[in-house]
Protein backbone atom coordinates (compact mmCIF):
# COMPACT_ATOMS: atom_id res chain seq x y z
CA UNK A 1 0.00 0.00 0.00
CA UNK A 2 1.45 3.33 -1.08
CA UNK A 3 1.66 6.44 1.11
CA UNK A 4 2.82 9.76 -0.38
CA UNK A 5 4.31 12.73 1.44
CA UNK A 6 4.13 16.03 -0.42
CA UNK A 7 5.05 19.57 0.49
CA UNK A 8 7.19 22.61 -0.12
CA UNK A 9 10.89 22.68 0.64
CA UNK A 10 11.87 22.55 4.32
CA UNK A 11 8.41 21.36 5.33
CA UNK A 12 9.56 18.17 7.05
CA UNK A 13 8.78 15.46 4.48
CA UNK A 14 11.93 13.43 5.04
CA UNK A 15 11.87 13.56 8.84
CA UNK A 16 8.21 12.53 8.90
CA UNK A 17 8.64 9.76 6.32
CA UNK A 18 11.39 8.20 8.42
CA UNK A 19 9.39 8.53 11.63
CA UNK A 20 6.34 6.94 10.00
CA UNK A 21 8.42 4.06 8.69
CA UNK A 22 9.91 3.46 12.13
CA UNK A 23 6.50 3.61 13.80
CA UNK A 24 4.88 1.17 11.38
CA UNK A 25 7.80 -1.24 11.65
CA UNK A 26 7.45 -1.08 15.41
CA UNK A 27 3.88 -2.29 14.94
CA UNK A 28 5.06 -5.34 13.02
CA UNK A 29 4.52 -4.01 9.51
CA UNK A 30 7.07 -4.20 6.70
CA UNK A 31 7.88 -0.82 5.16
CA UNK A 32 9.88 0.30 2.13
CA UNK A 33 10.96 3.94 2.27
CA UNK A 34 11.64 5.62 -1.08
CA UNK A 35 13.81 8.75 -0.79
CA UNK A 36 13.65 11.85 -2.96
CA UNK A 37 15.34 11.33 -6.33
CA UNK A 38 15.72 15.07 -6.98
CA UNK A 39 17.92 15.49 -3.91
CA UNK A 40 20.16 12.65 -5.07
CA UNK A 41 20.26 14.08 -8.60
CA UNK A 42 21.30 17.55 -7.39
CA UNK A 43 23.97 16.10 -5.11
CA UNK A 44 25.47 14.08 -7.97
CA UNK A 45 25.23 16.80 -10.63
CA UNK A 46 26.20 19.68 -8.36
CA UNK A 47 23.36 21.79 -9.76
CA UNK A 48 19.60 21.92 -10.12
CA UNK A 49 18.01 20.34 -13.20
CA UNK A 50 17.15 22.15 -16.41
CA UNK A 51 13.63 22.06 -17.88
CA UNK A 52 14.39 19.17 -20.25
CA UNK A 53 15.70 17.05 -17.36
CA UNK A 54 12.60 17.28 -15.18
CA UNK A 55 10.58 14.47 -16.76
CA UNK A 56 13.42 11.99 -16.41
CA UNK A 57 13.66 12.73 -12.69
CA UNK A 58 9.90 12.37 -12.30
CA UNK A 59 9.95 9.04 -14.13
CA UNK A 60 12.81 7.77 -11.99
CA UNK A 61 10.92 8.72 -8.82
CA UNK A 62 7.91 6.73 -10.01
CA UNK A 63 10.10 3.80 -11.06
CA UNK A 64 11.71 3.56 -7.64
CA UNK A 65 8.33 3.44 -5.95
CA UNK A 66 7.32 0.59 -8.26
CA UNK A 67 10.60 -1.23 -7.60
CA UNK A 68 10.12 -0.93 -3.85
CA UNK A 69 6.61 -2.32 -4.14
CA UNK A 70 7.83 -5.33 -6.14
CA UNK A 71 10.38 -6.40 -3.54
CA UNK A 72 10.23 -9.93 -2.18
CA UNK A 73 8.60 -10.17 0.25
CA UNK A 74 6.15 -7.46 -0.75
CA UNK A 75 6.15 -4.69 1.88
CA UNK A 76 2.95 -3.82 3.67
CA UNK A 77 3.63 -0.13 3.01
CA UNK A 78 5.68 1.87 0.54
CA UNK A 79 6.29 5.39 1.84
CA UNK A 80 7.34 7.88 -0.83
CA UNK A 81 9.30 10.88 0.42
CA UNK A 82 7.81 12.99 -2.40
CA UNK A 83 6.35 11.93 -5.75
CA UNK A 84 6.53 13.12 -9.37
CA UNK A 85 3.87 15.69 -8.52
CA UNK A 86 6.47 17.82 -6.75
CA UNK A 87 8.63 17.79 -9.90
CA UNK A 88 5.61 18.89 -11.92
CA UNK A 89 4.89 21.71 -9.46
CA UNK A 90 8.44 23.04 -9.57
CA UNK A 91 8.50 22.78 -13.37
CA UNK A 92 5.34 24.86 -13.43
CA UNK A 93 6.59 27.42 -10.90
CA UNK A 94 10.14 27.83 -12.17
CA UNK A 95 9.82 27.26 -15.91
CA UNK A 96 6.13 27.77 -16.69
CA UNK A 97 6.05 24.16 -17.92
CA UNK A 98 2.80 22.37 -17.09
CA UNK A 99 3.40 19.32 -19.27
CA UNK A 100 4.45 17.07 -16.38
CA UNK A 101 1.12 17.26 -14.57
CA UNK A 102 -0.54 14.56 -16.67
CA UNK A 103 2.09 11.96 -15.83
CA UNK A 104 2.44 13.10 -12.24
CA UNK A 105 -1.28 13.07 -11.42
CA UNK A 106 -1.80 9.68 -13.08
CA UNK A 107 0.95 8.32 -10.85
CA UNK A 108 -0.48 10.08 -7.79
CA UNK A 109 -3.71 8.12 -8.15
CA UNK A 110 -1.83 4.96 -7.19
CA UNK A 111 -1.41 6.09 -3.56
CA UNK A 112 -3.76 4.92 -0.84
CA UNK A 113 -3.12 8.08 1.17
CA UNK A 114 -1.51 11.43 0.42
CA UNK A 115 -0.18 13.60 3.24
CA UNK A 116 0.59 17.27 2.53
CA UNK A 117 2.98 18.97 4.91
CA UNK A 118 1.71 22.05 6.71
CA UNK A 119 3.89 25.17 6.61
CA UNK A 120 4.32 25.44 10.36
CA UNK A 121 8.01 24.44 10.65
CA UNK A 122 10.93 26.89 10.56
CA UNK A 123 12.56 27.22 7.16
CA UNK A 124 16.29 26.51 6.82
CA UNK A 125 18.64 26.73 3.84
CA UNK A 126 19.96 23.37 2.71
CA UNK A 127 22.14 23.18 -0.37
CA UNK A 128 21.05 23.53 -3.97
CA UNK A 129 17.36 22.81 -3.57
CA UNK A 130 16.44 25.54 -1.12
CA UNK A 131 15.10 28.66 -2.84
CA UNK A 132 13.86 30.52 0.23
CA UNK A 133 10.83 30.73 2.52
CA UNK A 134 9.04 32.98 0.03
CA UNK A 135 8.67 29.96 -2.28
CA UNK A 136 6.89 27.76 0.25
CA UNK A 137 3.42 29.30 -0.04
CA UNK A 138 3.32 29.32 -3.88
CA UNK A 139 4.50 25.70 -3.97
CA UNK A 140 1.94 24.68 -1.37
CA UNK A 141 -0.81 26.41 -3.36
CA UNK A 142 0.18 24.62 -6.57
CA UNK A 143 0.29 21.23 -4.84
CA UNK A 144 -3.19 21.69 -3.41
CA UNK A 145 -4.57 23.10 -6.66
CA UNK A 146 -3.24 20.11 -8.61
CA UNK A 147 -4.69 17.60 -6.17
CA UNK A 148 -8.02 19.42 -5.91
CA UNK A 149 -8.26 19.82 -9.68
CA UNK A 150 -7.69 16.11 -10.19
CA UNK A 151 -10.15 15.16 -7.46
CA UNK A 152 -7.43 13.47 -5.41
CA UNK A 153 -8.01 13.47 -1.64
CA UNK A 154 -5.27 14.45 0.78
CA UNK A 155 -4.75 15.31 4.42
CA UNK A 156 -2.64 18.21 5.69
CA UNK A 157 -0.51 17.42 8.74
CA UNK A 158 0.81 19.92 11.27
CA UNK A 159 2.84 19.94 14.47
CA UNK A 160 6.43 19.41 15.56
CA UNK A 161 8.16 16.08 16.05
CA UNK A 162 5.92 13.52 17.78
CA UNK A 163 2.83 15.70 17.47
CA UNK A 164 3.32 15.77 13.70
CA UNK A 165 3.79 12.01 13.64
CA UNK A 166 0.64 11.49 15.71
CA UNK A 167 -1.34 13.73 13.35
CA UNK A 168 -0.03 11.79 10.34
CA UNK A 169 -0.89 8.44 11.91
CA UNK A 170 -4.44 9.59 12.65
CA UNK A 171 -4.79 10.67 9.03
CA UNK A 172 -3.58 7.28 7.82
CA UNK A 173 -5.90 5.33 10.10
CA UNK A 174 -8.87 7.24 8.71
CA UNK A 175 -8.43 4.98 5.68
CA UNK A 176 -10.08 1.63 6.54
CA UNK A 177 -7.55 -0.27 4.43
CA UNK A 178 -4.71 1.06 6.56
CA UNK A 179 -6.64 0.70 9.81
CA UNK A 180 -7.18 -2.98 8.93
CA UNK A 181 -3.40 -3.47 8.85
CA UNK A 182 -2.34 -1.44 11.88
CA UNK A 183 -5.51 -1.10 13.91
CA UNK A 184 -7.79 1.93 14.46
CA UNK A 185 -5.59 3.40 17.20
CA UNK A 186 -1.87 3.65 17.84
CA UNK A 187 -0.36 0.45 19.22
CA UNK A 188 2.65 0.04 21.43
CA UNK A 189 5.82 -0.93 19.62
CA UNK A 190 9.40 0.19 19.34
CA UNK A 191 9.67 3.78 20.57
CA UNK A 192 9.99 6.26 17.73
CA UNK A 193 12.93 8.61 17.95
CA UNK A 194 13.11 11.68 15.73
CA UNK A 195 16.36 12.40 13.93
CA UNK A 196 17.73 14.63 16.72
CA UNK A 197 16.88 15.96 20.16
CA UNK A 198 15.38 19.16 18.71
CA UNK A 199 13.17 17.13 16.41
CA UNK A 200 10.62 18.68 14.10
CA UNK A 201 12.30 21.97 13.35
CA UNK A 202 14.08 23.01 10.20
CA UNK A 203 17.56 22.66 11.68
CA UNK A 204 16.83 19.07 12.61
CA UNK A 205 15.76 18.32 9.04
CA UNK A 206 18.85 20.15 7.81
CA UNK A 207 21.18 17.86 9.75
CA UNK A 208 19.25 14.80 8.59
CA UNK A 209 19.70 15.76 4.94
CA UNK A 210 23.41 16.34 5.48
CA UNK A 211 23.76 12.80 6.81
CA UNK A 212 21.84 11.37 3.87
CA UNK A 213 24.14 13.12 1.41
CA UNK A 214 27.37 12.26 3.21
CA UNK A 215 29.64 9.84 1.24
Amino acid sequence: MRIALLGAESSGKTALSQALAQSLRGQGRTVALVPEVLREWCAQAGRTPQPHEQMGIAQEQAARVAQAEQANPTPDFVIADTTPLMIAVYSDLLFGDRTLYGFALAHQRSYARTLVMGLDLPWVADGLQRDGPHVQAPVDALVRAALDGAGLPYQTVYGKSMARLAHAERALRADPRIAALVGPTAQSGSPVRWSCDTCGDGDCEHRLFRRLLAP
